[in-house]
């Protein structure tokens, strides 16, 4: 595994829960098939920025702020259209409004969402399943009403 991809687990997984020490954070990039020994774990946490807290490891106040504007607030000012194709989705905007799109759901941390790739007036949005793109086109079209 590369440092960049070890460094975005490591952020991934203290954002969705609570871990305490370097051997807990060893212990669970291992169950996901990333080996790491504790100097290359201290200098992810140093190079990342991570601070310790008591509800344990976490980014800096300013790191974890959000990146923009809310999925619920851009999708209402720019989404035109949402299809779907199996696990996937086609998202319509007007041009030059795809890529705040993608950004917000990237960020908006939702299950339906596995990633995102945006163009200038389309976001094609990737969900791990097909009950989820289904999912995920009732929950963006409901924000149109």
């Amino acid at each position: 595994m590369n440092k960049s991809y070890r460094q975005g687990q490591i952020l991934k997984l203290i954002r969705s829960r609570e871990i305490y020490t370097q051997e807990e954070l060893a212990h669970t990039l291992r169950h996901l098939g990333i080996a790491a020994t504790q100097v290359t774990l201290s200098r992810d946490i140093r190079d990342l920025g991570l601070v310790k807290t008591i509800h344990g490891y976490a980014e800096p106040a300013e790191a974890a702020a959000p990146a923009g504007p809310d999925v619920e607030t851009v999708a209402r000012d720019s989404l035109l259209d949402v299809r779907v194709a199996q696990n996937l989705l086609v998202l319509r905007t007007p041009p030059a409004m795809a890529n705040p799109l993608a950004s917000a759901l990237d960020h908006a941390d939702w299950p339906e969402v596995v990633g995102t790739i945006a163009g200038d007036d389309t976001v094609l949005v990737v969900a791990p399943d097909s009950k989820a793109a289904a999912a995920l086109r009732a929950k963006l079209t409901s924000l149109l009403t």
